[in-house]
């Protein structure tokens, strides 16, 4: 199994080097809603304070995951998801998705965090902290966001109900890593935010062990 999941992210990672457009374009959404925020607060109504830089930031890379992650299932035929049905398990196939989109996402946030402090300005005081927070809750967002595109590709609409799916699941783990980054970018310390921590862990292994062990029912349909 373990093999399978290597050999399925390598797949993975030519796929989306043979289509860099796709990749590309979503640099350039990044960008571009950054200098849009930029041009919008910052220029015209002068600094803004941390709350807002914080969750400005994370609404940003909640739209960049969500057009980064949407396409994972979306986009795949079925009749080649018949073909993978039949050379790997379905806990193999979900496993690498998921580790690739959070790879990804890891990747569009530090992206993001470079683009932003360089428009935007730095306001994090507690910069290692500040990082494991958006790699936890890059992973976060894309096995939640993966799991989704999962259920809504089995059926017609499925960018919508991807939408409508997406929302009750995001908004508490949006929460938790809003609250959980501000802490760091305040510098306090550690020791105050480590619940905060270890609750935005346990939430990354919830939706991960949810999406191993329900996946399979999923794969089969």
């Amino acid at each position: 199994m373990g093999q399978s999941i290597i050999t399925l992210i390598k797949k993975e990672f030519l796929s989306e080097w043979r289509q860099r457009y796709a990749l590309n374009g979503i640099i350039l959404y990044l960008a571009s809603t950054i200098f849009v925020v930029y041009m919008s607060f910052k220029l015209k109504a002068g600094a803004i304070d941390e709350p807002t830089w914080n969750a400005l930031f994370w609404i940003i890379i909640l739209f960049t995951a969500t057009n980064a992650v949407a396409k994972s299932f979306i986009q795949e035929s079925s009749g080649r998801l018949l073909y993978y049905y039949s050379l790997a398990k379905a806990e193999a196939f979900i496993v690498s998705k998921t580790i690739y989109y959070s790879i990804l996402m890891i990747a569009m946030a530090m992206i993001g965090l470079l683009f932003y402090t360089l428009f935007m300005g730095s306001m994090v005081n507690d910069l290692p902290m500040f990082l494991l927070v958006i790699c936890l809750g890059s992973i976060g967002l894309a096995s939640a966001l993966t799991m989704v595109s999962g259920i809504a590709s089995k059926a017609p609409n499925s960018s919508s109900l991807m939408a409508i799916l997406s929302f009750p699941v995001l908004i508490p783990l949006l929460l938790i890593i809003i609250k959980t980054s501000k802490s760091a970018m305040d510098g306090l310390d550690r020791g105050v935010y480590l619940d905060d921590m270890l609750m935005l862990l346990a939430i990354n292994a919830i939706i991960i062990a949810v999406s191993y062990l329900l996946f399979p029912y999923l794969w089969r349909s």
